[in-house]
């Protein structure tokens, strides 16, 4: 599935809705004009290549340190080169996983990001492949 389809966003179009640009203090409060000055295409701020970006739901508290928790969207972009200490998508032995990826030397690790939790050492006897980076993340407060 899409990142489009789950927020009903025609993938030409888009969807805009009210921008207000300005910077929301997170500390003291900050005065916000009433008006609104623009709009905002939400698929394009989310979404870099559309053709090779999906949505996938958050099962579990391993990465709720990266402030990604059980049931949270996460955009996941396919056509992305993993790097070190990128947050990736992956298949271990037939088990879908989303945790931070780090290189040491020849050795691969996936890190989870609670304590609570314990890094998984990528070995030859695991089927293991990476379906791509988390680019994005998409939380509902309510």
């Amino acid at each position: 599935m899409k990142v489009t389809d789950i927020l009903g966003i025609d993938d030409e179009k888009g969807v805009s809705i009210p921008f207000y640009d300005v910077s929301v203090a997170a500390g003291a409060p900050a005065y916000i004009p009433t008006y609104f000055e623009s709009t905002i295409n939400v698929g394009k701020e989310l979404i870099t290549n559309p053709k090779t970006t999906f949505c996938v739901r958050v099962n579990g508290q391993s990465m709720i340190d990266a402030g990604i928790d059980d049931g949270d969207l996460l955009i996941v972009d396919k056509s992305l080169e993993p790097q070190n200490k990128n947050i990736i998508l992956a298949v271990i032995n037939g088990e879908y996983t989303v945790k931070r990826l780090y290189k040491s030397g020849e050795d691969l690790f996936l890190q989870p990001e609670n304590k609570h939790h314990n890094p998984i050492k990528i070995t030859p006897y695991m089927d293991f492949r990476i379906w791509g980076v988390v680019t994005g993340l998409i939380k509902k407060f309510l």
